[in-house]
């Protein structure tokens, strides 16, 4: 009886959409209402107010292995025992994720009233899940990926603690313990920080020390350098790009550096190879925090802190128009220049253990010292790479030593090396630069390991025999 009317209605819908010439639309749209409908995986019915089916999806057919056709028109209890649709029509109470239980199966459904002018038209049912353990199952998954997220976030939380603070930076100088009470003041504001500095000095541990004393330090602190990106790139690593900006453009697009760093950190790094053509939008972002990825029409705001640093002469390369003044003035608010290594008297030895120390971990059961008269080079030589450079003599030195006991004479020869150079009738000889350097070299080789030939060699690289030749080519004495 309530298909009947059901169909008269649609009947009466078609002849007035008939009249208005819009019938095909009309058809096109209700066909395509039927795909959507029997795409429903799982099962779907609809019932009218009184609990008679209207429509019976083909996945919910499948399942309980009865014909389509055959329910249509049917009360729902007479299809599936027990069924509640017609009650949530009287109640007008949606009932979602319920037990239901029909024919030996145990199910979770749900039952939804469709209201009209403030009345129960219809109802909507639907299978949530066909057996009540696939439930249990998702719950599981669910804990699961909770259980990992939660892992994940301590991780994360771990790493971001144990990332460089300014107890990372060592050293009892005077230079120093003034720069890192200035950092540690610049790191309570949001003030736009320039570190300046020579290559291998640590702008970027002091970017990172900064970022980590700030308030910002539970959010991202995103580092770009500006000398590793190619110039055509460099505006869509910034500011992201659109979908369909350019080709080969990611589908949906891709943010930019000043999206990530929305809530935290945004360290340049080698400001000074910016190209000049993209300061002015980097300025205008610096300004105001809004910016537009590259092809899109979509403004974007973005929190962050900028931090730049550069081992470049700045106010030169402004006087040179190699760099904006104007965006040069907006991120030196707060200037730190980073002393080099051969400015720290002090530092370098207690810097130097530290660093054996952190070698040490990648080689279990290692511990490297260094003699007194190891110390004493490295003290002495002036370090044009800084801190890198240090780094670097302090890895080749424990990859070749054999023990932890690290001497003078395992130490690069270049540390301790004095060339002494001739001038004769006012042009450089360099037969007899030459000559007094290679002297030198083995003079000090065989004061470094104590008059020991073949150690001496060894760090010569060269042969015994050959040692002795030059020792008597330069006169040094054998014995």
């Amino acid at each position: 009886m309530k298909a009947t009317e059901s169909e008269l209605s649609q009947t009466t819908q078609e002849s007035s959409a008939a009249a208005s010439g819009s019938l095909p639309a009309i058809n096109r749209r209700l066909k395509l209402v039927d795909l959507i409908f029997d795409h429903i995986e799982n099962g779907a019915l609809v019932t009218d107010a009184a609990g008679y089916i209207l429509y019976f999806n083909r996945p919910y057919a499948r399942f309980l292995g009865i014909e389509t056709d055959q329910v249509i028109g049917k009360h729902v209890t007479e299809v599936l025992e027990g069924s509640r649709m017609h009650i949530v029509a009287r109640t007008g109470k949606a009932e979602v994720n319920k037990l239901f239980t029909t024919k030996g199966r145990d199910m979770v459904v749900q039952r939804i009233p469709i209201f009209d002018g403030g009345k129960v038209v219809a109802v909507f049912g639907q299978i949530m899940f066909k057996q009540v353990s696939d439930v249990g199952r998702l719950a599981n998954n669910l804990s699961l990926l909770e259980s990992k997220l939660k892992l994940y976030e301590k991780e994360l939380t771990s790493l971001r603690s144990t990332r460089y603070t300014f107890n990372s930076i060592r050293g009892t100088s005077g230079p120093i313990l003034a720069l890192k009470e200035a950092a540690r003041k610049a790191a309570l504001t949001d003030l736009p920080i320039l570190l300046t500095g020579e290559s291998g000095t640590g702008k970027e541990l002091f970017a990172q020390s900064i970022h980590q004393a700030s308030s910002r330090h539970k959010n991202p602190s995103i580092h770009i350098n500006c000398a590793a990106i190619p110039k055509e790139l460099f505006e869509a690593e910034l500011f992201g790009y659109a979908e369909g900006a350019f080709t080969g453009a990611k589908s949906g697009g891709k943010p930019g550096k000043f999206e990530l760093a929305d809530g935290g950190t945004l360290f340049l790094d080698e400001i000074g190879e910016m190209p000049l053509e993209l300061q002015p939008k980097l300025l205008r972002v610096l300004e105001d925090k809004l910016f537009e990825r590259v092809g899109g029409n979509r403004m974007l705001k973005s929190d962050f802190r900028i931090i730049a640093a550069t081992n470049r002469d700045l106010e030169q390369m402004v006087k040179q128009k190699e760099f904006r003044e104007d965006l040069f003035y907006r991120l030196n608010v707060v200037a730190l220049p980073i002393p080099p290594l051969r400015e720290r008297c002090g530092d370098i030895i207690p810097l130097a253990r530290h660093l054996l120390e952190k070698i040490a971990e990648n080689y279990p059961g290692s511990r490297y010292e260094l003699t007194p008269a190891a110390e004493k080079i490295l003290d002495k030589y002036h370090w044009p790479g800084n801190i890198r450079e240090l780094l670097n003599v302090l890895e080749r030195t424990a990859f070749t030593i054999e023990g932890n006991c690290i001497e003078a004479c395992d130490l690069p020869f270049y540390l301790s090396r004095t060339v002494v150079t001739a001038l004769r009738g006012g042009q450089w000889d360099l037969a007899a630069v030459v000559a007094e350097a290679e002297r030198e070299a083995l003079r000090k080789a065989l004061e470094l390991t104590g008059n020991n030939k073949a150690r001496a060699a060894k760090l010569l690289g060269i042969h015994r025999t050959v040692l002795y030749k030059k020792m008597t080519k330069y006169q040094i004495p054998l014995s």
